[in-house]
């Protein structure tokens, strides 16, 4: 399965559209506290359409919290602008596949990205230093799906 966690997520639209993006793969949402709106937020509902009750999603306190409940061999995948190591040169193939993404404004703390580095991924881009999150999502969510289109 498919795991996209949004780690303190800011922007409810965002985060409703990830969650369609999940309903539409049969992915897991996460979102990891604190969040910078509440899930009855209109944008949110907004975002996700009349689906959003279907989106299978969990809401964790913590990273640690959500990594602890992770099968064992689950994959861990850190996207940033910060590392030279693009998605499509990852495997993300593994049966559990976990797709973390950071808040819309600052991205994931640097102490996670360091501790993570062999598992930072990026999106090559020019002309901008930054995507929408939900694009990225989207991005990286159908890589993933591509690769995996082979074992399904």
């Amino acid at each position: 399965m498919l795991h996209i966690v949004l780690h303190e997520p800011e922007i409810p639209h965002n985060t409703g559209a990830v969650g369609r993006l999940c309903l539409a793969t049969a992915a897991r949402l996460h979102l990891i506290k604190p969040l910078g709106f509440s899930l009855e937020d209109r944008h949110l509902r907004r975002a996700g359409l009349d689906y959003w009750h279907e989106v299978d999603v969990h809401v964790w306190d913590s990273l640690e919290a959500l990594r602890c409940t992770a099968a064992p061999g689950a994959e861990f995948f850190f996207l940033t602008t910060k590392t030279d190591r693009s998605y499509w040169n990852a495997a993300l193939t593994a049966e559990e596949c976990y797709l973390v993404f950071g808040p819309e404004t600052r991205g994931l703390p640097a102490t996670l990205l360091a501790r993570e580095a062999a598992r930072t991924l990026r999106i090559p881009m020019e002309g901008t230093r930054s995507l929408n999150l939900a694009t990225a999502v989207g991005i990286v969510m159908y890589e993933a799906m591509r690769q995996r289109i082979g074992r399904v």
